[in-house]
């Protein structure tokens, strides 16, 4: 029997399959429910204890592994999801909605509610997080170990109030590698935050508002400081922001850096300021006023920018006179925007 050879597969085409690979082996994943550990969707029970105990099943299993949240409401306290675990295939699936408590205290000093620290391959897909005030979803280094790596936010909607303070939606620090797909952002701050150590990060497909937009930054607070690269945000959609694509960091020196940033297809309804990049950051007046900022800007992208701005500026770049925005570094803006009647 002759045996032919197999066809050269195209990178796409091997892409697709991977990619089905990985689903399939989700759909013979380990299943864990949090009713079946004590978790109540009432939206008053605590069920903090639950969520902690499906989580160490999920990651103490060598299968992939599925963390179910079935429909209700499921009030938590701060959850930290902690690795390292023994897969790197943990789907938290979520039906339902994930309350926060009302009260700053009950989350302590770290200000996040949803925290996942060490952890590789993890995704968040579906559900409503209703924060109540509180910061939501952290991703980002724990002193003690490895950054995350390859972790994924989809379909989720984020709920705070537009005058709440200190609310991002989504913080993502010290990580490589994470995507953020097909969801909706709601808060009073950043809609996704995006700090110092943070590379390799896709966003595409998020709507915004209320809240302060998307933001690479504030960085530069520290003198010695990881840098941020390879940023794409694409297919975003803001209404009614005080921001829609800002970078922003501290007047005062930093061996920090931001290159190789790509925004493109986004809408502008309403916002404030919809291109912004700020070096001149210096909150209170304190330990920066009349310095530099030390962090370089460089290979920035805007590409199909296009919508309403609320001010007359649509378009602000408040440089570093130490190392100043220049055609070499803000390498295309393409941006057709209108102050809005309003």
């Amino acid at each position: 029997m002759a045996v032919l050879p197999l066809p050269t597969i195209p990178r796409r085409i091997t892409l697709i399959f991977i990619i089905f690979f990985a689903f399939s082996a989700l759909a013979k994943a380990e299943r864990y429910s949090v009713l079946s550990y004590g978790a109540k969707p009432d939206g008053r029970t605590d069920s903090t204890k639950a969520f902690a105990a499906a989580w160490s099943r999920a990651c103490a299993s060598t299968k992939p592994a599925t963390i179910y949240v079935p429909r209700g409401r499921f009030y938590l306290g701060q959850v930290r999801f902690q690795g390292p675990c023994k897969n790197h295939a943990i789907l938290l699936r979520i039906d339902g909605t994930l309350v926060a408590p009302s009260d700053y205290k009950v989350i302590g000093n770290a200000k996040n509610w949803l925290i996942f620290e060490n952890v590789n391959g993890v995704t968040v897909s579906g559900g409503t997080l209703d924060g109540q005030g509180a910061a939501l979803w952290s991703c980002k280094k724990s002193g003690k170990g490895s950054c995350p790596s390859g972790a994924t936010c989809k379909g989720v909607k984020v709920s705070a109030a537009g005058n709440s303070p200190n609310t991002d939606g989504i913080h993502v620090q010290s990580s490589t590698g994470v995507t953020i797909l097909n969801s909706r952002i709601g808060t009073g701050d950043d809609c996704v935050s995006i700090g110092p150590g943070t590379s390799n990060l896709w966003i595409e497909n998020v709507a915004c508002g209320p809240g302060h937009g998307i933001s690479i930054g504030s960085l530069g607070k520290e003198s010695h400081e990881a840098g941020v690269q390879n940023i794409t945000v694409k297919t975003t959609t803001f209404t009614g922001t005080q921001n829609g694509l800002r970078i922003k960091s501290w007047g005062r020196p930093s061996n920090g850096f931001a290159r190789d940033i790509l925004f493109q297809h986004a809408v502008m309804n309403n916002v404030q300021n919809p291109i912004l990049i700020d070096q001149n950051y210096c909150p209170g007046e304190k330990n920066c006023p009349g310095q530099d900022s030390g962090v370089k800007i460089s290979g920035v992208s805007y590409q199909d920018i296009h919508g309403s701005s609320a001010t007359e500026v649509a378009v602000k770049f408040d440089c570093s006179k130490k190392y100043p925005c220049t055609g070499d570094q803000i390498t295309r803006c393409k941006a057709h925007l209108q102050e809005s009647a309003s």
